[in-house]
């Protein structure tokens, strides 16, 4: 995490690291979820134990967000307790919307083409890792010409 600090202009790729670690730590529904309504007179100790386990969760969740960004943007959020406050305004300031985010790769895959002298082989890899990432950013795979890829575009190229 420390290599992927957020540094206000790397959010997608930030929020994608940062899910890893939760996953893996089985702590990323903190993320998402709002934070549980306080208990009301006569809950149930299974509810206890519930709200109890969120808030101490969102605690560590708190804590991994903070540590894994630049010290400037730290400042901003450290007073927000609950993580998905902190999402919710982290995304509306710093996120790049997934359609420009599409576009551009569309339109660096369309309009990549092999240099005059440059080696086929290095222009493979390079159309490869493009493929690659669209088929991340569209979540289809492209390459096996899956049925569900028939609304889109790359679907003849590669069919």
């Amino acid at each position: 995490m420390e290599t992927n600090k957020f540094n206000g202009t790397n959010y997608n790729n930030w929020l994608r690291n940062v899910r890893i670690v939760l996953d893996f730590e089985n702590l990323a529904y903190v993320l998402d979820k709002p934070l549980p309504t306080a208990l009301p007179e006569g809950s149930l100790p299974e509810e206890r134990l519930t709200f109890d386990k969120w808030l101490e969760d969102n605690r560590k969740v708190h804590s991994i967000i903070l540590a894994s960004m630049a010290n400037e943007i730290q400042k901003h959020y450290d007073r927000l307790e609950d993580v998905p406050s902190i999402m919710l305004r982290m995304k509306e300031i710093y996120a790049v919307p997934d359609r420009h985010i599409r576009y551009a790769a569309t339109k660096a895959f369309f309009g990549t083409k092999m240099a005059e002298g440059s080696s086929v082989q290095s222009h493979g890899v390079k159309m490869l890792s493009l493929v690659e990432k669209l088929e991340d950013l569209l979540g289809l795979e492209i390459h096996r010409c899956d049925p569900s890829v028939s609304s889109s575009v790359l679907r003849p190229i590669y069919c």
